[in-house]
């Protein structure tokens, strides 16, 4: 292929805007222009800066208009992204997520080449009521349905893909950077903080991240000397984020750190005493990830996307069990692991969620779509789950 048009959209915007698809394409676009591809990133207007078009690491930032409302703000960015694609006439179109993915049969009236890659079950969301569901279940059919390629983050999604659509995909997981470690502690002083001495938790205020179920496992451990970090904010009003909030309040050993990025967010991450994932829906967690690249303690809830990431028992929990979080808590903290085990947890996390393979992979599947290939049977990592193969990469 050609250096060529590459017109992605389903996320809010980057950088440094809250969510996993978000994260996922700040980091994979700018290694898709190094590997030669001019790429058009379509973020929604609410969340990015006035603009209306910029560069960012090689990537053109379009700020395509919408509404910031739950239920509409998706759906009507990603019309509206599907217009301009057909007047843009890029080589290909890459959608992200199920939602996003109910424009595919438009994309491809309009005579454009798709590639969707199914980030997760959203219908499965605690948030959605039952016609939002249904949507997305429709957005789920006919993104797999209609797309020439389909790419799932994780093998539980990969199989879903195949027994429910009878359908091929590849399995192109999340990716990781990992970091040097900061030896400054300065910005977790300022949060009341001390290292070693609290448990951390990032992701986006909604009741499927089930912070609540962390913050009264945590009260219920008695962690005396400890705090709990809750990292994230909500996109919009919600009673579940009230409820949060109110529950928080009060409590010295509970801090409410809204969102953070840059350096904040790199020393909370590396001066962790534990980090807990307690979600009850995930597709492949960035966030669990980032926290493995730390080297710190984890604990994660049992749903099969946190699974495939962990597979030591001990550092899983039932999800919505909060006596079983509680009680693992209380273990895992009482361990000390010493810079070589850190160490070792990083080299292996780097191995199995390698950007650059990552991003390989995917120019694969795009070369391969350029040149009129077939679908191929799902592909999967090794049965240790030490990397992406990349037999197919040249």
């Amino acid at each position: 292929m050609r250096k060529s048009d590459i017109f992605v959209f389903g996320f809010r915007g980057f950088p440094n805007v809250q969510g996993g698809i978000e994260t996922h394409v700040e980091h994979l676009a700018p290694r898709l222009v190094e590997l030669g591809f001019a790429v058009t990133a379509c973020s929604r207007s609410p969340y990015v800066g006035t603009p209306r078009e910029r560069t960012w690491k090689g990537v053109t930032l379009l700020r395509i208009w919408t509404v910031r409302q739950t239920y509409l703000e998706t759906l009507m960015h990603s019309v509206a992204c599907a217009l301009v694609a057909a007047f843009r006439r890029p080589r290909l179109v890459h959608v992200h997520g199920i939602g996003p993915a109910l424009v595919t049969p438009l994309l491809r009236l309009f005579g454009l080449q798709v590639v969707v890659t199914h980030h997760g079950e959203d219908y499965n969301r605690e948030k959605w009521g039952r016609a939002a569901r249904s949507v997305l279940v429709l957005g789920e059919y006919l993104g797999m349905k209609f797309a020439n390629k389909r790419i799932a983050i994780s093998r539980n999604i990969c199989d879903l893909i195949q027994s429910k659509y009878g359908l091929t995909c590849e399995l192109i997981p999340n990716g990781v950077e990992v970091p040097d470690l900061p030896t400054n502690d300065g910005r977790i002083r300022e949060l009341g903080l001390r290292a070693g001495r609290y448990v951390l938790t990032i992701g986006r205020i909604v009741p499927e991240k089930r912070q609540l179920d962390l913050l009264r496992a945590f009260r219920r451990a008695g962690m005396a000397d400890w705090k709990l970090v809750i990292v994230g904010q909500a996109d919009h009003a919600s009673s579940y984020a009230e409820l949060l909030a109110s529950e928080a309040a009060g409590h010295a050993d509970v801090v409410m750190a809204g969102y953070r990025t840059g350096e904040t967010l790199a020393q909370l991450y590396a001066h962790a005493g534990l980090f807990v994932l307690p979600s009850s829906h995930e597709g492949l967690p960035i966030v669990l990830l980032e926290a493995l690249s730390y080297g710190i303690p984890t604990l994660a809830s049992d749903i099969p996307s946190n699974r495939e990431v962990i597979s030591d028992p001990t550092r899983i929990f039932k999800v919505g069990d909060i006596e079983d979080l509680s009680t693992k808590m209380v273990e895992i903290v009482g361990v000390s692991v010493d810079q070589t085990a850190r160490e070792a947890i990083r080299r292996n996390d780097a191995s199995r969620y390698d950007w650059a393979k990552i991003a390989r992979r995917t120019a694969a599947v795009y070369r391969e779509l350029a040149t009129g290939g077939q679908d191929s049977a799902p592909t999967y990592p090794t049965s240790a789950g030490t990397e992406i193969s990349d037999s197919k990469l040249t």
